[in-house]
């Protein structure tokens, strides 16, 4: 399967793995990228750029694929040397970033100049045309139904692939409830160039998390997702546990909901310490509403030849049948 996405990105399948935070380590993304998709690395899930440089050297030990790295500029507790990371990412050689949160012109240049291969995650049509314009050479669509942060306009794929099509003219992910071959070839007609998958390659054998974890994933529904930080314009959806409930019942209460009430809740070393040890009411953890198609925990490379093959039988053998030859 040839899109706009693999000849660009020099991967076998339209399949890319999306930057998350704690998950994006070498052993996923080399998984990922060895199976002909597009593995990531997660920047920030290293403490330092000097780690991070570490973790670039470490995947290359694991594949000789493409793979990319993902720079998330979003607000944070502790302030983040987002410089200096990006020196790092362009000191290892790192050919293909995905950038996501604000906007990423102020290191455009440095990419550029680089010859990186940029991909901006969009929430909205009007911010995928400012990346575009900004010279960022791909973007991901991100819907209403993904995982961690889905934007403000509560827009849903349906609408939003169709008129990315539509409007831009670089190629395009679909992202947010992408999850199988259904999926893949439904992104495809609305005329993305391939998908980006976040939660369901979580629930993969090398994904780098507690199996307790993996198998409550496994176990819940589409209804098992909980979308906190709302009132604070910065809405993240997350898994529901205990931890998500508690912070949407501070959030709902009346009067004006100031951060600090819910930080202690949702402080990023909780996830990690959660996906670490398997206490699934530590923390908060991203997850999109895919969980609801997720029902086993396969290799990489199974789950994307499965997406795959589904796709084109799919395309060339149910959809091929429903045009009339009269």
């Amino acid at each position: 399967m040839r899109t706009r996405v693999t000849e660009m990105l020099g991967i076998e399948h339209p399949i890319v793995q999306g930057g998350m935070q704690w998950v994006g380590r070498a052993e996923l993304t080399a998984a990922v990228s060895n199976a002909g998709a597009l593995g990531i690395l997660t920047a920030l899930t290293q403490p330092s750029p000097e780690a991070l440089a570490q973790e670039i050297a470490r995947c290359r030990l694991m594949t000789d694929k493409p793979f990319a790295v993902n720079l998330t500029i979003l607000p944070t507790i502790k302030p983040v040397p987002y410089a200096e990371y990006v020196d790092a990412i362009i000191q290892a050689g790192v050919g293909i970033v995905e950038t996501a949160g604000r906007n990423p012109e102020p290191w455009m240049p440095q990419f550029k100049r680089a010859g990186i291969t940029v991909i901006h995650k969009c929430t909205s049509i009007r911010h995928a045309l400012k990346a575009q314009a900004l010279g960022c050479d791909m973007v991901s669509v991100d819907g209403f139904e993904c995982a961690g942060h889905p934007g403000e306009d509560d827009v849903t794929n349906l609408i939003l692939l169709p008129l990315a099509a539509r409007r831009l003219q670089i190629p395009f992910l679909a992202s947010g409830g992408f999850g199988d071959g259904r999926g893949l070839a439904a992104a495809l007609a609305m005329g993305a160039d391939g998908i980006n998958m976040g939660t369901r390659f979580m629930v993969t054998e090398e994904a780098p998390i507690h199996q307790k974890v993996k198998q409550r994933m496994v176990e819940a529904s589409e209804l098992d997702t909980a979308l906190i930080f709302r009132t604070l314009r910065n809405t993240s959806r997350v898994f529901k546990n205990t931890v998500a409930e508690k912070v949407v019942e501070i959030e709902a209460m009346p009067g004006e909901t100031q951060f600090e009430e819910i930080a202690p809740l949702v402080k990023g070393v909780r996830g990690r310490e959660l996906f670490e040890g398997g206490d699934l009411e530590h923390g908060v953890w991203s997850a999109g509403m895919v969980i609801g198609l997720i029902d086993d925990i396969p290799s990489c490379k199974v789950l994307v030849e499965r997406i795959v093959a589904e796709a084109e039988e799919i395309i060339a053998g149910r959809l091929q049948s429903l045009i009339s030859k009269g």
